[in-house]
């Protein structure tokens, strides 16, 4: 049997956030996470032992079947597993793979785009700031902005930078982020398409 991952979740949507939004993707939400944010939208993919574990061939047939060129890898903390032989497997397929992660965990994985979104709740490990394409900061409070300069100093130079309001208090960050990014423009906004025209 092939090697097997605990599975939350998997749908084939479009990218909501990011460089990436508005693209077709199919999402495989790995369950199981340790960083443990107190505003995480899908705190039931903590428990990895809640969910069944699918081979990975399975997996990327489901990814295959959806007619997407890209397969978008996400949790709970996808990195907290040796992803090696799925990436591998999608490749294989002629398939993109894209990892959104916090960076708590080392990186394993043959990765077309990094997304690296860090948390204050358990802090990266500092290569991810030299292998991600993308940093996303989820903007909480005004200090989140300060604290996302922290982080995209470490960065490679090619790296694009994302602002993004936390949902529930999307009402107030919203405007600090449109602020910011007119006096600071190298830094973009990224709003949560997805909740607004109300898919996965």
């Amino acid at each position: 049997m092939s090697k097997q991952l605990p599975v939350m979740e998997q749908f084939y949507t479009v990218q909501g956030e990011g460089n990436f939004a508005g693209s077709p993707a199919y999402f495989v939400r790995l369950a199981g996470c340790d960083v443990g944010c107190t505003w995480c939208d899908v705190k039931e993919s903590w428990d990895a032992l809640a969910y069944p574990k699918i081979p990975i061939d399975e997996i990327v047939e489901a990814v295959v079947g959806s007619g997407t060129r890209i397969a978008v890898i996400t949790g709970g903390e996808p990195l907290m597993y040796d992803l090696g032989p799925l990436t591998a497997a999608l490749k294989n397929e002629g398939i993109r793979t894209h990892i959104e992660t916090s960076g708590a965990h080392p990186m394993s994985g043959d990765w077309d785009w990094i997304c690296f979104s860090p948390k204050k709740f358990k802090a990266p490990l500092e290569p991810i700031y030299q292998l991600a394409h993308e940093l996303k900061v989820v903007v909480f409070n005004r200090h989140d902005l300060s604290w996302a300069e922290g982080h995209a100093e470490k960065l490679d130079s090619n790296c694009m930078l994302y602002l993004q309001p936390e949902w529930d208090k999307r009402d107030d960050t919203t405007p600090l982020i449109l602020n910011y990014v007119r006096e600071h423009p190298q830094w973009r906004i990224s709003v949560q398409t997805h909740k607004f025209i109300g898919v996965p």
